[in-house]
């Protein structure tokens, strides 16, 4: 097996500033003609020197950014991903409503390349459109390669364009398209949808060299900003934590000089996974008090306070055995019920919910009544909801309510800033498991109404 030799290029891949999905590469380096012909051919734009763009119709851009990373990568290119594209990449989802839902998510995305191909195609000339006309909710086309002069018809818009028939010539395919479309028939290419207007936009424009400022948003929807670097503050203000690293550069741990009290960093997590976990302990060799985890999304004004609560001497303390009562919920809860955050019980579940719905605490009865078993008692999320949340706090029943009452007040009064990540695709939800092979559309000589 042999291994590429290092290319003097830099491409740093990132979400367009402001199209939906697209995404940018930046070039540098004095090879970094290299980089640039091989995104050239998988069909990125030259939009200024040495600054690319990946514009589709199908919005699977973060996809695509990936595999030419991989590829740049094993060429031999340095190849920087940015957080924000990088969540894009990590996205799980898939179109709302989808007219086949047979198919699975890499089908769909086969789908969808094949209906990109037929767009490049248009775009660049090699597929000529004779006449389209409007069918019911959708636009139908006919149109003819130029050199092999395969006709054919074509049904759909955007990422739902197939090619439903072919013929021999022009002729052939004109006369069954009148056929059928006779009175609704137009001359030409059909005006571009939204979703390919705002395609040729960012192929022709190049993004801002300045990005937009960020906005200023409540703390529980800040950006997660650099997790490791605010490790590292952390570290280098308080000279009683000491920082260990392991066999593997992939966790870092932090432990307080009286040994009861350590932090567990995963650099590399998931955002929707654990990357912090912090337990408290009431000697260095006795069992948890508790235990506290975070995501790696969580908000840096949220992960902020908690280190600023740590830092605080023995203000992570807890007594050992105390009962987990309606008075330590109240007092962990308090800041939640003076600005007015939705209160619900629903079984075991007590909830406390931003008025916006998209941020909250809840405390599991259940768990509380086993603590000596450490289970998630505690969780505090933004997001769709606690089951499908961006980030997630999450506390054994002794985790202090002094700390979990700053963390209420950072959730409700706490602002940070977020910048806009345009890279999140409309209509997404999550992926339904369908596995069924998808149906191959029809061939012949009949134009057929549908998909």
């Amino acid at each position: 097996m042999t291994t590429a030799l290092p290319i003097d290029a830099y491409v740093r891949l990132d979400t367009h500033p402001t199209h939906p999905s697209a995404v940018t590469a930046v070039l540098t380096g004095s090879q970094a003609h290299i980089p640039h012909v091989g995104l050239e051919a998988a069909n990125w734009t030259v939009v200024a020197k040495n600054t690319l763009v990946l514009a589709r119709i199908d919005h699977e851009e973060p996809y695509w950014a990936e595999q030419a990373a991989q590829q740049l990568a094993a060429d031999g290119v340095s190849v920087e991903i940015t957080a924000r594209l990088r969540e894009a990449m990590d996205e799980e989802w898939t179109w709302a409503d989808y007219p086949m839902p047979w198919c699975t998510r890499s089908e769909i995305r086969e789908v969808s390349d094949a209906a990109q191909k037929i767009h490049d195609d248009i775009r660049h000339g090699q597929l000529l459109i004779h006449a389209h006309a409007e069918d019911g909710h959708t636009t139908v086309a006919v149109g003819t390669y130029l050199g092999s002069g395969k006709s054919v018809y074509l049904h759909g818009q955007n990422h739902l364009r197939q090619v439903a028939d072919t013929f021999n010539s022009p002729a052939q395919a004109l006369v069954a398209f009148e056929k059928v479309h006779g009175a609704a028939m137009r001359p030409g290419p059909a005006p571009l949808t939204d979703t390919e207007r705002a395609a040729a936009q960012a192929q022709t424009s190049p993004p801002a060299t300045e990005p937009e400022p960020p906005e200023t948003v409540p703390a529980y929807a800040a950006d997660a900003g650099d997790h490791d670097a605010l490790l590292e503050a952390f570290l280098d203000t308080h000279g009683d934590w000491e920082k260990w690293r392991t066999w593997s550069d992939e966790t870092t741990h932090a432990v307080h000089e009286s040994q009861t009290l350590r932090i567990e960093r995963i650099h590399e997590a998931h955002p929707r996974e654990t990357a912090w976990t912090i337990a408290a302990y009431a000697t260095p060799v006795s069992d948890r008090m508790w235990v506290l985890t975070a995501t790696g999304a969580t908000p840096a004004p949220v992960l902020q306070e908690l280190l600023d609560h740590l830092a605080d001497g023995d203000g992570w303390d807890t007594a050992v055995g105390a009962p987990v009562d309606e008075k330590t919920v109240a007092a962990a809860t308090q800041p939640l019920s003076e600005a007015g955050w939705k209160h619900t019980v629903d079984g075991r579940w007590i909830g406390w919910t931003s008025p916006a719905g998209d941020a909250g605490v809840r405390f599991d009865a259940f768990a509380a009544q086993h603590p000596s078993q450490n289970l998630a008692t505690w969780t505090v999320w933004a997001g769709l909801s606690p089951d499908r949340p961006t980030w997630a706090l999450t506390g054994s029943p002794h985790t202090p309510s002094s700390l979990l009452a700053d963390l209420s007040k950072t959730l409700t009064h706490g602002t940070g800033t977020r910048r806009t990540n345009t890279a999140r695709r409309p209509l997404s939800v999550r992926l339904r498991p369908s596995p069924p092979a998808i149906s191959p559309p029809a061939t012949g000589h009949t134009i057929s109404r549908g998909l």
